[in-house]
């Protein structure tokens, strides 16, 4: 699979995913760069049906004056996919940093100014019916697009925990980022959305928290950073390991990863949700309970302050964690 740097580009500058669209901005589909309305798939693809694929979520951020785009954590991010290709005995093309390489070309191609975001995706890309993995021919595409907040990261998030368990790694395997099994995700999400609420929280089928409908969660106690162990069916995030680093070398404070039980929800004192997507998120009630004083927590929002400081290239010692552009 080569890179074309003769192939198509966007004209102008993209700022929204309306004019990403509108753009016929440029995707990475089948080995080569095409038009996004050029990309098509057939209504018998496999991954279509069975949810058989796996992904990943990768932000660029906006760093001016002058800065550009800065991928954050690609490379781990692109390790991450051919781990979860790993586990569902699928192969991504090409190495996590030759994939680095290929994203950078594809935003240059887009010229966005603005934050982005990236969405690899290996898929089972055969045209047939079966419900298995072995035998059905692999696809491979890469999409980026301007993307800004996912959820409310100022306010607060009013979140609910969800009557829907998350699932268990011996059921779907929870430490890979399988498209399929983002119906469980979908579904917590819908119920509090449905309920009035921002977000869901999602227990174990033990009755531990486990994590939100699609980030990893945090809790302070008494200047203690507390997240639920890896082995609580959460996905291994790497914004996650971005904070815990954080925390512990930055702000000098003490973090334990450890079972968690749905009432220390009520009595933390701050409670936060983190992700790609979701960056640093605070939650200011959980089940119509106040976390804490019911506003932004303090240690929340020192971590906050510095993550946005650490993914626009702002401080040096974690520099080799932005990867430009340009």
């Amino acid at each position: 699979m080569s890179i074309d740097t003769a192939a198509a580009r966007v004209e102008s500058p993209v700022r929204s995913v309306a004019e990403f669209v509108q753009a016929d901005a440029v995707v990475h589909f089948d080995g080569e760069f095409r038009r996004y309305a050029a990309c098509r798939l057939g209504p018998m693809t496999h991954a279509l049906h069975y949810g058989t694929g796996c992904f990943e979520g990768i932000r660029a951020y906006w760093s001016p004056p002058g800065g550009g785009l800065l991928l954050f954590r690609a490379l781990e991010h692109y390790q991450r996919l051919h781990q979860s290709a790993r586990i569902l005995g699928m192969s991504v093309p090409l190495s996590a940093a030759a994939l680095v390489e290929l994203t950078r070309e594809l935003l240059r191609r887009n010229r966005f100014e603005t934050d982005a975001y990236i969405r690899p995706l290996v898929y089972k890309a055969g045209e047939e019916i079966g419900v298995r993995l072995t035998g059905v021919r692999d696809g491979f595409l890469v999409y980026s697009a301007p993307f800004g907040d996912y959820v409310d990261i100022h306010h607060g998030l009013r979140c609910m925990v969800s009557s829907w368990r998350r699932i268990d790694d011996c059921m779907a395997p929870a430490r890979a980022k399988i498209t399929g099994s983002y119906v469980n995700a979908a579904l917590a999400k819908s119920e509090a959305l449905d309920s009035g609420y921002d977000e869901a929280i999602m227990l174990g089928m033990d009755g531990h928290v486990s994590e939100g409908s699609a980030e990893n969660l945090f809790l302070v106690r008494a200047g203690t950073l507390v997240t639920p162990a890896v082995s609580d069916n959460i996905l291994e995030g790497i914004t996650r390991a971005t904070l815990l680093q954080l925390w512990s070398e930055d702000l000098g404070l003490p973090v334990v990863e450890r079972s968690v039980d749905r009432s220390e929800l009520y009595t933390a004192d701050e409670v936060f949700l983190c992700g790609t997507g979701a960056q640093v998120s605070p939650v200011v009630a959980v089940d119509r309970r106040p976390v804490g004083s019911g506003a932004v927590g303090p240690y929340t929002a020192r971590l906050q302050e510095l993550y946005f400081d650490v993914v626009r290239g702002m401080v040096e010692k974690y520099r080799e964690w932005c990867t430009p552009v340009d």
